[in-house]
């Protein structure tokens, strides 16, 4: 933009950028040994893009502290981040993933025993966690990882930034301190801002977009063969997912450079089977990881599916302008300065005819791809997502800012570009006027930027009519840029998070709860012997923030076997089955070797800006161990299957009848809302009540309310108590919907209630427990169970037989696990002293071989070139001496 600011030397639009020289030729080698004016012109590039990265990271971070003042939010406030996933998911695999790290989990990188009752932990590990950003939760002590959670979002968005800048410059040399700003302007578009800042996995795919550019580059011109692999490696490694929309969109790019290169056809196919060796490398060396997740998707629970359908075209404008929100529509800002000079490019004059189509072009055919059925299948991998649909955003964002960088690096854009840009702008922000996510401050924050860019241009413009002021205002003009992308962008940012509170799920920052409830745990803690359930708490996944093992667990990886297996037993599960929570059973804990259940009750209403306390209650029972015999089994029991009542589900795993289920059962419909079910169970026995779709209260003849949380596909409720039947023998329940609700409440299952027989169920635990596992080893990934002499029948893990799991019974070879009702099972006979039961994560080992056969393709020419220099070497040597023996 400035024509005075710091820039390299430029030779005109047909000279090539650095790099694109001819194929072969080292930089330097025409200016002797010491690389004369090539080296020195190479350093003073290199310095210019340090110093742009260098501000670019440092504008990026300022802004995104700003925005947290202006929303109050941790740890600038003392309002909750922790909204939806980045509360339920990522906060607790952080925690987990720094216990493990530093070697206090229970499990290790193949396998996770604190939640889900063992689950394929590496799947979560290439899904959550593999972005080496996520290392740093080490640096930070257990009781600040939501601090912890915040460096390493904001590092990842500040190094997005610093690449974008440096990305830039590799495109066109230009003003340093104008692709700093661009580059903020990428790190904090909205698509970081709405979507990114709460889900932290994809900014991995932010950073990987630029630097899988530069790879494209490289390969266009040649260069970094070793490099570009390692690169491409790198991002599919931290996070697979949004690394691929990051190659699609890098792939825009490296077509647009080779149709636009001054160059000869074969020097473009070349340049393309480059990259594309790169690109197949890189995955390559990724694929130990990647295949892991594939395979753990395919055995996932399913969600149902979703027909994705394109928002408005208003709506599209409207998230191009600030303070807009939504998880609907594309989150397309990048601050209205910036918008603006993107806008110039198919009207500048100065850039060449073929290079302002093109990336014109490209800008509008990425725009329309979002809006099109094919290509948003395209873009997602063949399959429409649960949830944001426009995940790919980001890369039309970086789009936008090269095209503002293309027209702005060689100085501010001619007039009449900029008068045609000013038309555009308008026409979008009048278009976008009657659009739903339009805030009380967009538009005044749309005019306050726009005002500073006009002055900025204005003062360029003097500068270069009037050759006044050369310097200062060039340099006033950077200011006011930076001025105007600044409060818009923290203006923005705040609206969103305050925004955000209001219309989805949170979870009330970590504190006096956790804490105290993982003092509880590590004190009743008896791992493997049995299990500690710290119940339910405010978030998803708790149980990996404050330590046991329970059985909630909330993942995009959750396996069908899992959900299913828990659905049927009567728990509850939330995220269409991929979230099953805890269920306070005495049955299902004898089941699961729940020795130890935590129950906690806030001392307070929950809000979003106090750390919430709770008194906490232990309670111990005694279960069977994790490894129980059933002698009656026989392996495979293809005959024996769940039905449709929970509690005959769990007295099929039990071994044994516990619940007195009524033989008749009234249901009557009265008015207001409320049902009202008749029946009779024996005195004494405890009621349980099955009612997955019910969202509202039931109680016990006129005890105190129950609540549920019904609401399928997404949400199932699960089984609860209502206390105890009363002497006669007689029960009443009243069922009441909740306010939301109108008319009947849903149909119940065919058999809703269900009347436990504590005594009974105390002679099953006591005879599970004589005959089972003498004592149980877990080893990380591997599990160890001793038998009493003579076992016979099938040996019961109570873990879910997940997709991974190899078995053996004594000292016989390990095989794939049987199962059992969709638990581990292994058949043994009366020679049986022990079973041993190790888990290795599917695609692990076929995707080993195929990194080792990539990592070969790679360094072969390396070894080639090494060996080929030192035969010459030695021949050299050899004619030597033969000649001075002559």
């Amino acid at each position: 933009m400035p024509p005075a600011a710091e820039t390299v030397p430029d030779q005109g639009e047909g000279a090539h950028a650095e790099g694109d020289r001819p194929e072969g030729e080292r930089p330097g080698a025409a200016d002797g040994p010491e690389g004369g004016p090539a080296r020195l012109l190479a350093r003073a590039r290199r310095s210019v893009r340090v110093r742009a990265a260098g501000a670019a990271a440092l504008l990026t971070c300022l802004v995104l502290c700003a925005v947290g003042m202006f929303a109050g939010s941790h740890p600038f406030g003392p309002t909750t981040r922790n909204t939806v996933d980045l509360g339920q998911q990522y906060l607790p695999y952080h925690a987990h993933w720094r216990r493990l790290l530093l070697g206090r989990a229970d499990g290790d990188l193949f396998l996770n025993w604190s939640a889900g009752f063992g689950s394929n932990f590496l799947g979560d590990y290439g899904t959550y966690l593999s972005s080496p950003f996520d290392l740093m939760v080490v640096l930070f002590p257990a009781d600040r990882i939501e601090l912890a959670l915040y460096v390493v979002t904001a590092a990842k968005i500040t190094t997005a930034g610093a690449a974008m800048a440096v990305l830039l410059l590799r495109l066109r040399r230009g003003p340093w301190q104008v692709a700093a700003v661009l580059g903020a302007a990428y790190a904090l578009c909205g698509w970081t801002l709405n979507y990114g800042a709460t889900v932290p996995m994809w900014l991995d795919g932010l950073l990987a977009f630029p630097l899988l550019c530069l790879v494209g580059e490289w390969a266009r011109t040649a260069r970094r063969p070793l490099l570009g692999p390692l690169v491409v490696a790198l991002a599919w490694f931290a996070n697979f997912y949004t690394a691929y929309m990051a190659t699609l969109g890098a792939a825009v790019v490296l077509t647009v450079r080779l149709l636009t290169a001054g160059t000869t056809a074969r020097r473009r196919l070349a340049g393309l089977l480059r990259a594309a060796r790169s690109v197949l490398l890189g995955i390559g060396l990724a694929t130990p990881l990647v295949l892991v997740i594939f395979l753990a998707t395919r055995v996932a629970d399913p969600t149902p599916e979703v027909t994705f359908t394109a928002v408005p075209w208003t709506e599209v404008f409207a998230r191009l302008l600030p303070a807009t929100a939504s998880v609907a529509t594309p989150a397309l800002f990048i601050g209205t300065p910036a918008l603006a000079l993107a806008l110039t490019l198919p009207f500048n004059s100065a850039v060449a005819p073929r290079i302002r189509i093109a990336w014109t072009a490209a800008v509008c055919l990425v725009a329309l791809s979002l809006q099109w059925g094919p290509t948003h299948l395209l873009w997602h991998a063949g399959s429409s997502p649960n949830g944001l649909p426009y995940r790919q955003t980001f890369v039309l964002c970086g789009l936008l800012l090269i095209a503002a960088w293309l027209s702005t690096a060689r100085g501010l854009p001619p007039l009449p570009a900029l008068l045609g840009a000013a038309a555009l702008l308008a026409a979008l922000a009048f278009g976008a006027r009657g659009s739903l996510v339009v805030d009380r401050w967009t538009y005044p924050a749309f005019a306050a930027a726009l005002a500073l860019a006009v002055l900025a241009a204005t003062a360029v413009l003097i500068a270069r009519r009037y050759a006044v002021g050369a310097r200062a205002l060039p340099a006033l003009a950077v200011v006011l840029l930076v001025l105007a992308q600044a409060g818009e962008t923290a203006v923005t940012g705040g609206r969103i998070a305050e925004q955000e509170l209001t219309k989805v799920q949170w979870n009330p920052r970590l504190g006096p709860w956790q804490e105290d409830m993982a003092r509880a745990v590590e004190a009743k803690n008896a791992w493997p012997r049995q299990r500690t359930d710290p119940g339910e708490l405010p978030g998803g996944n708790d149980v990996l923030l404050v330590g046991g093992q329970g059985a909630e667990y909330y993942s995009s990886l959750t396996s069908e076997t899992y959900s299913r297996t828990l659905s049927a037993l009567g728990f509850g599960y939330w995220a269409k089955g991929r979230h099953p929570v805890t269920l306070d059973n005495p049955v299902t804990d004898a089941i699961f070797s729940i020795g130890t259940r935590m129950r906690s009750t806030p001392t307070a209403p929950l809000t979003t800006d106090t750390p919430p306390e709770a008194a906490i209650t232990v309670t111990g029972t005694p279960v069977p161990p994790l490894v129980t015999v059933r002698p009656d089994v026989r392996l495979p029991a293809r005959a024996t299957a769940f039905g449709d009542s929970p509690f005959a589900n769990q007295e099929l795993l039990l071994g044994t009848t516990v619940y007195a289920i009524p033989d008749r059962l009234r249901r009557t419909d009265g008015p207001g809302g409320v049902t009202t079910l008749t029946a009779s169970c024996p005195a004494g026995t405890q009621l349980w009540l099955w009612a997955p779709e019910l969202k509202g209260t039931a109680s016990l003849d006129g005890g105190p309310p129950v609540s549920f949380f019904g609401g399928l596909p997404s949400v199932q409720g699960p089984m609860q108590t209502l206390g105890t039947v009363p002497a006669s023998g007689a029960v009443r329940i009243e069922l009441h919907g909740s306010a939301s609700q109108s008319g009947p409440l849903p149909d119940l299952p065919r058999q809703p209630v269900g009347c436990l027989e504590r005594e009974r169920l105390d002679t099953a635990v006591r005879q599970l427990t004589a005959t089972g596992a003498t004592s149980v080893h877990v080893s990380g990934h591997t599990l160890t169970a001793e038998l009493p002499a003579g076992s016979t029948g099938t040996a019961v893990v109570a873990a879910p037989r997940i997709s991974g799991w190899h078995c053996a019974a004594g000292d016989d070879d390990p095989a794939p696990a049987q199962r059992y009702l969709g638990l581990l099972a292994v058949p043994i006979d009366s020679t049986t002293a022990s079973v041993r039961c190790t888990f290795r994560p599917p695609g692990l080992r076929l995707g080993g071989a195929i990194a080792a056969v990539a990592l070969i393709v790679l360094l072969a020419p390396v070894f080639r070139r090494r060996f080929a220099r030192r035969v010459t070497r030695v021949h050299l040597e050899s004619a030597s001496a033969s000649s001075g023996g002559r």
